[in-house]
């Protein structure tokens, strides 16, 4: 399990510069070396300028590179003491050679590799816009086809808890229009995982041209849907053996939990307020406990 330095950087990658997610990179790639190099080393081996790493030391919340190595320092102590007892698991591969025991093991491995890609791949500027789009909107419209349809669901479900007006739409059909009756006081929201769905590229296509604010959650940053995206979320980028129905089920349903929380958090007496009306009005639909 990754932690300390690592979380951080992943964290905040996806607001890096350019430069600074090479720098980024290498330390990553290099743990073990960083606790060795000068600041003027480490520019060398990573292909960019000392200011870049000040800069990346600073946007990563250090006051200067020899607190950054200090962290990488004490992550690594605390990774030696837990190595012994890792079970090291390899990507997400099937063959006439796995053994039934061992697929839970590289589900879960696969799994929280994606969710460490997406971490690394999200940007905290454009969540930040997607979270405030979503409270100003006066309806919410979710697009999606096959598979995203459970993600598309997920999001429709704690929006509604959460108070906001909004539908979701998987018939093309239904979806063309809502997409054409929407103003600039609306957002639409977009989700496939290869970005190439002609159905909900289309529509967001549709939505754009309608003027509304335009929310895309893919895994490719330049695939087709990309175009019309006013506020694009990437998840991983890895495509998977017979997995890509798998795990960009489990990414985007994080995605969905992030927005589902930073909404809340956004503010939270308002909301919490109308996630327990909302709670309370369908209670009767449960069992009381035993």
């Amino acid at each position: 399990m990754k932690n300390g330095i690592t979380i951080l950087i992943e964290t905040r990658y996806g607001d890096l510069r350019a430069s600074e997610k090479r720098a980024a990179d290498y330390i990553l790639a290099h743990m073990e070396k960083i606790r060795e190099l000068s600041l003027e080393k480490l520019a060398k081996k990573s292909g960019v300028s000392q200011p870049t790493i000040v800069r990346l030391t600073k946007a990563l919340g250090f006051k200067g590179y020899k607190e950054l190595r200090y962290a990488v320092v004490e992550q690594l102590a605390g990774e030696k003491e837990e190595k012994e007892d890792r079970n090291p698991m390899y990507g997400y591969s099937l063959s006439r050679k796995d053994k039934l025991e061992d697929i839970p093991g590289k589900v879960v491995a696969t799994t929280e590799r994606m969710m460490e890609e997406t971490l690394k791949s999200f940007s905290i500027s454009v969540y930040k816009k997607v979270i405030q789009a979503l409270k100003q909107a006066r309806i919410i419209e979710i697009y999606s086809v096959e598979n995203s349809n459970a993600v598309a669901l997920d999001l429709l479900t704690k929006l509604l808890y959460l108070g906001f007006q909004c539908r979701h739409f998987d018939d093309y059909y239904h979806q063309k229009i809502s997409a054409g009756s929407l103003t600039e006081k609306d957002v639409a929201v977009g989700i496939s995982f290869s970005g190439y769905s002609r159905d909900t590229v289309e529509v967001m296509k549709e939505a754009k041209k309608s003027g509304a604010k335009t929310i895309v959650i893919t895994s490719f940053r330049n695939s087709l849907i990309s175009r019309y995206a006013d506020l694009l979320i990437c998840t991983s980028q890895e495509q998977l053996f017979y997995g890509d129905a798998i795990f960009s089920r489990t990414s985007q349903m994080m995605v969905v939990d992030m927005i589902y929380m930073g909404l809340i958090a956004s503010d939270y007496d308002r909301f919490a307020k109308q996630l327990d009306k909302n709670s309370r009005t369908i209670r009767d639909k449960a069992y009381p406990p035993l």
